[in-house]
């Protein structure tokens, strides 16, 4: 359920090019992950596995591991957006990162490997647009 709201929200409502729904699986269902510790760990499976017994806040433990599950999440998102942003910046000023418009056309399958992936699904393509 998480995937398919999160996916209509980034590609719709954001308007990010994520034709694989990565950043919903990934992205979204990670920060959720880690923010769901905070929230439903029992002291007795971390005693079974070694680890210091923590409640989280649905089961008496207060707010203090779900503030230190959430630092995480904000450490992590900051990292990558940093990286992301540098790593974006310098491939835009040298590379690119856009396809050019026939590749974005006819796809790039064709342009990058000279094959059609699925031809049975490629869309007709004419003037008014793709059929």
């Amino acid at each position: 359920i998480l995937v398919v709201f999160s996916v209509e929200f980034i590609d719709r409502r954001l308007r990010v090019d994520d034709p694989v729904g990565a950043i919903s699986v990934h992205a979204v269902n990670g920060i959720w992950g880690t923010i769901a510790v905070g929230l439903f760990a029992q002291a007795s499976f971390g005693e079974a596995n070694g680890v210091a017994a923590v409640n989280g806040l649905f089961f008496g433990g207060g707010v203090a591991q779900l503030a230190k599950q959430l630092l995480g999440v904000v450490s992590v998102v900051s990292w990558v957006a940093v990286t992301a942003f540098i790593m974006f910046f310098a491939l835009k000023k040298t590379i690119g990162i856009r396809v050019d418009e026939e590749g974005q056309k006819v796809g790039m399958d064709i342009t990058e490997h000279n094959l059609e992936a699925y031809p049975d699904f490629q869309p007709a393509i004419s003037e008014k647009g793709v059929i």
